[in-house]
């Protein structure tokens, strides 16, 4: 069975297609199958998700932004509809997480003016794409992510410090019980998720060897230098203020136990020229708590910053 008949396939037992009624791609890396969503047309806008959330999470944005822009939406390898694969076959580390993104843009909008809006780990992800890609990219929507080291030195949640550093616990929990992700349907949004959507957010992780991904995101977060993504995020952090020249618009739920108001303060100390809307009854998953709110927000900005 060749790669394109193992996608159909796989997509075909997704059940929530009516939440989720979008066209699957899928971009071969390194025999992996990359998942992405391509809608819309017009300038190309870039949408990056976190762990343990994929390109589901972005539906709404998604459906509101391709009526005028072209609108793509990777799952990183590990999450949502791409390939699970094992420790031995693929990386899980944030240069990884870069160079798929890299491929992903060369194939399907090489050389294009790119409008960038990220989410959680997809903040890094995007930052670091960023300052190897400045002259392509034009425009920044950041929600509760992070593009720096912790500001001040400020410790990981103790959750998060758990899975990270203590393996014997981490696996049981993550791989056999799911606990990250379903978690994240209590933890992260201020406002209660249907019970479809919270089924959906966690269906691609339904066994243990598709949970790798939610596992090592956490453990890939650097707080040293002898962490093996520390000199990357480095070097992000140090750089970063090389965007400053491009319109950044920041979107924030206040209630977020990760990215709490610390790191909002950082975002508008190193973008004093950004725009920023902090939104009360929101929580880490901003779009799960006020979609049409941020949304309308997201295409004002676009609107009034246009490329070119």
């Amino acid at each position: 069975m060749d790669i394109k008949e193992r996608a159909k396939n796989l997509t075909m037992k997704f059940p929530y297609r009516h939440l989720y009624p979008f066209q699957s791609h899928f971009l071969p890396i390194n025999g992996h199958r990359y998942h992405y969503i391509d809608e819309g047309t017009g300038d190309p806008v870039l949408l990056l998700h976190g762990n343990p959330t994929w390109s589901f999470y972005f539906r709404r944005l998604i459906t509101d932004l391709a009526p005028h822009h072209r609108v793509i939406a990777p799952d990183h390898i590990g999450c949502g509809l791409s390939s699970k694969p094992s420790a031995d076959a693929y990386g899980f580390r944030l240069e990884n997480r870069v160079a798929d993104l890299e491929h992903l843009v060369a194939t399907v909008v090489p050389d294009a003016p790119l409008t960038l809006i990220v989410h959680d780990w997809g903040g890094m992800i995007g930052m670091a794409f960023a300052l190897r890609h400045l002259p392509n990219i034009r425009r920044i929507v950041v929600t509760n992510t992070s593009g720096f080291l912790p500001p001040a030195g400020k410790p990981i949640p103790w959750r998060l410090r758990l899975i990270r550093n203590f393996r014997q616990l981490a696996e049981p929990a993550v791989l056999g019980l799911n606990l990250f992700a379903r978690a994240a349907l209590v933890m992260c949004p201020h406002r209660r998720l249907a019970s479809d959507v919270r089924r959906a957010l966690v269906a691609p992780y339904d066994r243990p060897q598709n949970r790798l991904a939610t596992l090592r995101f956490v453990q890939d977060i650097p707080l040293s230098r002898q962490d093996p993504s520390y000199d990357l995020v480095r070097y992000v952090d140090d750089n970063l203020h090389r965007l400053r020249h491009r319109p950044l618009l920041i979107c924030w739920g206040r209630h977020d136990f990760v990215f709490d108001l610390d790191y909002f303060k950082e975002w508008q100390r190193r973008f004093p020229e950004a725009e920023a809307h902090l939104y009360e009854q929101a929580g880490h998953y901003l779009l799960e708590d006020e979609p049409e709110a941020v949304s309308r927000t997201i295409r004002d900005f676009l609107h009034r910053n246009p490329i070119g």
